[in-house]
């Protein structure tokens, strides 16, 4: 009870939602913003972020065959969750994600990735032997056709994949700020801006992920940096930073001017359980500065070493003022007692099942998928045409 102050109901000191429910919103956000950085190319036609299309595509796939793990680790019987897909709830929207999970996994991502692959893998399957050819042959449904005709039509599918699957998108991740913003009864999360603030925010992390991992990839690979796509893709995480920080600004904003009941208490819980993690990280460290670093590489011409380097320092800090949003949000809204007089806080364990250990691990989890996607389906048009070459 030391961390208790003032007046708090016994069921209140202890909190329910956990780092696993804050990395759940984080990860689908990652998912969500890989996959509108992918459709920049593919439907809005902007061909200098080319080199990193594919990219975005195995990372969204990568992190959101993760993103249900949080979740499942959190449940006491993991195993039940499958019975939301048997006895459909409809009007659930904690229920009805399974279905939103399974549609944009099996209806957009997998489909589009195999569609733009599909050319690569026949090419694959034809050059290779034994049990990798066989493996390959299962990849392509055993259809070689790769006729310009069949690629036309590859390419057609693709693309009406990709636009359905940018509103999909929108829903994976918007949807979880709806959970939090339609909760009445706490005033930390009751906005109408919620799921709008979660959507903005999810583009700008999943933007800054791929950025990081095509620099960190070439450098891996030894080979140059395209810097004209990596100005456009900085560029679009400025222009998407600015909208979601001035999101955030106007739901501040409105909270001041309508000043309820709740404002004290959530004001002098900001100034004090969330100073370090919402002022200090979220605001300074996670959303001003590196606005305005990107700022500096919009208005001044530098070189590509000092560009790559702010791009690099920019990005990082991106994720960790994203995932202080979620911390924030999650765990800030659980801080304070429905009597707005008390306060509780949130001791995290380190091997226990909802503790830090576990958290790390699902966090290292995507990347080792990932790297399993990169050398299944290189998305390096270098080794797509070589493997051309060989067949």
């Amino acid at each position: 009870m030391a961390g208790v102050e003032g007046f708090i109901y016994p069921n209140e000191v202890e909190l329910q939602w956990s780092i696993l429910i804050v990395l759940y919103p984080f990860i689908t956000g990652l998912v969500a913003g890989a996959f509108i950085l992918a459709s920049l190319e593919r439907v809005f036609n902007v061909s200098t972020v080319k080199p990193t299309y594919r990219l975005a595509l195995l990372t969204a796939l990568a992190f959101l065959i993760v993103a249900p793990l949080p979740l499942q680790m959190h449940l006491g019987h993991p195993e039940r969750s499958f019975e939301m897909y048997i006895t459909p709830h409809t009007e659930s929207a904690m229920a009805m994600f399974g279905f939103i999970y399974l549609w944009y996994l099996m209806g957009v991502l997998v489909l589009e990735i195999w569609f733009d692959y599909r050319k690569d893998l026949v090419l694959t399957w034809k050059s290779s032997t034994g049990l990798k050819r066989q493996c390959y042959g299962a990849l392509t449904l055993w259809s070689d056709d790769i006729s310009p005709e069949a690629l036309r039509i590859d390419d057609k599918i693709g693309r009406f994949i990709t636009i359905v699957g940018i509103p999909s998108a929108f829903l994976l991740h918007g949807y979880v700020g709806f959970i939090f913003g339609s909760v009445k009864a706490n005033p930390w999360w009751s906005t109408p801006l919620m799921p709008v603030v979660f959507l903005f925010s999810a583009i700008v992390s999943g933007v800054a992920a791929v950025m990081l991992l095509y620099m960190a990839l070439c450098r891996v690979r030894r080979v140059p940096i395209d810097m004209p796509c990596l100005d456009t893709i900085a560029k679009y995480l400025f222009f998407a930073f600015v909208i979601d920080f001035s999101l955030e600004l106007l739901d501040l904003t409105h909270r001041i001017y309508e000043a309820g009941d709740s404002f004290g208490a959530l004001d002098f819980m900001v100034k004090t359980r969330l100073f370090v993690s919402h002022i200090v990280i979220q605001i300074l460290i996670g959303t001003l500065l590196p606005i305005l670093l990107l700022a500096v590489t919009q208005v001044t011409r530098l070189s590509d070493v000092t560009r790559r380097r702010i791009y690099g320092v920019a990005g990082v800090l991106t994720l960790v003022g994203i995932f202080a949003m979620r911390w924030n949000v999650v765990i800030g809204g659980q801080l304070f007692s429905k009597s707005l007089l008390g306060y509780t806080t949130y001791k995290m364990g380190f091997a226990t099942r909802e503790g830090l250990l576990p958290a790390l691990l699902i966090m290292v989890l995507p990347f080792v998928i990932l790297a399993v996607l990169l050398r299944v389906l290189p998305p390096w048009e270098e080794e797509a045409q070589l493997a051309k070459n060989k067949a």
